[in-house]
């Protein structure tokens, strides 16, 4: 039934609400402006060969969304690629971006040794080999391991894809588990994420292994594909530098906590990956929900 609708609210608490909103907003604004420079103080210095180049080349993925893809004008995109673009913000200004470097998992540790990028943001996991190798930030996600098969496939264990065929990213640290766990799977080992959905949907392999959350994504725009219930390997990632650059260790690792404290992963999120899954994914991205192993 519709009625018009008034104001039934006495005057005074009326005022009451307005006076007490223009404090809080008031509270708000001021918190802001002492915050925000607080912040910006707190960061470290920028090493000087960063502050002399004048910019950040940093290695994405962009084929794996929606931490690193490209729209439809062919640029890279996605939550790890916004992160590369904060950075250069908090180092050189607001209208400052990162230049942006496509990388595969097999390629993008070449590249930061050979001084192609200065550092890697590219869904990678933190774990002994690389560190040899690499030195990380604090972990800034955590993740476990899933598989994708078509939708008409019954299987939900790992166990029942021994004898079969799955694809891999190369480099992938689900390889060394399945080798471990499951020497019977044979292994197609793929240069990244579009490769490995097209293995799947051609009936090349019968599963395909990686990061769940990013296979959830897969699976909230492909209806003919389905996550298994099985997960496995749980770990951490993180961005990675050239071993012994410790200044600029130290201003990535600032900069991912500056911009968790401002809420900007979820932001991104909400911009790159809005579906049903969204507070599943956003979970993987908050350390204290990592679970102990």
């Amino acid at each position: 039934m519709n009625a018009q609708t008034t104001n039934a609210s006495p005057p005074a608490a009326s005022a009451f609400r307005r006076t007490a909103c223009t404090a809080m907003a008031a509270a708000a604004a001021a918190l802001l402006l002492h915050a925000a420079p607080l912040r910006a103080q707190e960061m470290p210095e920028l090493p000087a060969a960063i502050a002399d180049a004048g910019k950040i080349r940093v290695g994405t993925k962009c084929d794996y969304p929606p931490e690193g893809f490209l729209d439809n004008s062919g640029t890279p995109i996605g939550v790890e690629v916004s992160m590369a673009h904060q950075i250069a913000k908090y180092a050189f200004g607001e209208d400052a971006e990162a230049e942006i470097v496509c990388v595969t998992g097999s390629n993008r540790i070449p590249a930061l040794l050979g001084s192609k990028i200065d550092l890697i943001i590219a869904t990678m996991g933190i774990n002994a080999e690389r560190e040899e190798v690499v030195d990380f930030t604090h972990p800034y996600a955590w993740s476990s391991s899933g598989v994708v098969v078509k939708a008409d496939n019954p299987a939900n264990s790992l166990a029942e894809l021994e004898g079969s065929t799955v694809a891999f990213i190369k480099g992938a640290w689900q390889i060394p588990y399945f080798e471990e766990n499951y020497p019977d799977v044979q292994m197609l080992l793929l240069d990244g994420v579009s490769d490995s959905v097209q293995a799947l949907m051609q009936d090349r392999v019968a599963g395909y292994a990686h990061d769940t959350p990013v296979l959830m994504s897969l699976v909230a725009n492909n209806p003919r594909i389905r996550l298994m219930d099985e997960s496995y390997k749980i770990g951490t990632r993180g961005a990675a530098v050239r071993p012994g650059e410790t200044e600029w260790l130290a201003y990535v690792n600032a900069s991912l906590d500056r911009m968790a404290a401002e809420g900007l992963y979820a932001a991104w999120f909400k911009e790159y990956a809005d579906d049903e899954n969204l507070e599943v994914k956003l979970n993987f991205w908050d350390m204290s929900k990592m679970p102990t192993q």
